[in-house]
């Protein structure tokens, strides 16, 4: 049976090391909503947004009859300075989940996203030239299986490659370059309706193509529109995203009636997380998670 669950990121509560964080809503009340909107589960955020001790966690989650079914970890995997760091911080992740009883959680891991000054201006438009060079893929995968191999050996947990855009790791073409590059035993996909199709791409093929190598789905919603008029103001995924371009399910250009099918098909029996990423202080998260339940809903989910 297909879950459905929500994430911080929906409420504003963000990686990116933004001037608006003062305005994130608390992990409280963004657990709260997520149970009375109808989901069941959600990820965990950043580091530090939910507590960080593990009977704490637990307690949290538990008590409002939720799961905790992964988190998210950036890396700059292109910089190979970077990658000891970055097993630490999933490592941290991971003992956290595992701890507070979460042992088929996943790590959900990205590149340093936001912070590659030219694929933050160019997110949802980026040329075969703003691209990795081979040595540099090749540092790049090899820090995504350590990583993966890392928190695997520890704890049992299973590490997906989150593609995103304003990081390097954005394209169909660039997806489908790192999973070659990496062991399919090892590092897993989770899948993303709305960056997917941000990118340049159709998600109803990338649920076709990968449907050996996805073990995690989320469902985000991409508005062309919105994108188009956020590139002719020349803004940057920021400004797209404060445009809201990853609107509610239904309402941009992303099939999920033709997805929701098609993973019923793939026999696909896990979970699947609802993200409406906005910035702190947008818009009204609460009404906006229960549209998007609502939506999911006519679809049998």
């Amino acid at each position: 049976m297909i879950k459905i669950a929500n994430a911080p990121c929906s409420w504003g509560a963000l990686e990116f090391d933004l001037e608006e964080k003062s305005e994130e809503i608390g992990f409280d009340q963004v657990l709260d909503e997520i149970k009375e909107t109808g989901y069941i589960g959600t990820e965990l955020g950043d580091w530090g947004y939910m507590p960080t001790v593990s009977s704490q966690l637990y307690n949290e989650i538990h008590k409002r009859g939720l799961e905790l079914l992964g988190a998210f970890v950036p890396v700059a995997l292109a910089d190979i300075t970077k990658h000891e760091d970055g097993v630490l911080s999933a490592l941290k992740v991971a003992e956290l989940m595992f701890n507070a009883g979460y042992k088929n959680a996943l790590i959900v891991l990205a590149d340093d996203n936001g912070t590659i000054s030219k694929r933050t201006q160019n997110a949802g438009r980026i040329l075969p030239e703003m691209s990795l060079s081979n040595s540099q893929w090749k540092v790049y995968a090899q820090g995504a299986e350590k990583i993966a191999k890392a928190v695997k050996d520890a704890f049992g947990i299973r590490t997906v490659f989150h593609h995103h855009c304003a990081g390097y790791v954005e394209t169909p073409e660039e997806i489908d370059k790192l999973l070659s590059l990496t062991d399919p035993t090892l590092l897993g996909l989770c899948l993303d309706m709305g960056h997917y199709a941000f990118g340049g791409g159709d998600p109803v093929k990338a649920l076709k193509t990968y449907s050996d190598r996805i073990w995690h789905v989320h469902f985000k919603d991409f508005s062309p529109d919105i994108a188009k008029a956020s590139r002719d103001a020349n803004g940057d995924y920021f400004d797209a995203i404060k445009r809201g371009v990853f609107c509610e399910l239904g309402k941009g250009e992303v099939d999920f009636e033709s997805i929701v099918t098609l993973l019923h098909q793939l026999e696909y029996d896990d979970w699947v997380v609802v993200e409406q990423d906005i910035l702190p202080g947008m818009g009204n998260p609460k009404i906006c998670a229960q549209s998007n339940r609502d939506y999911l809903k006519t679809l049998g989910l």
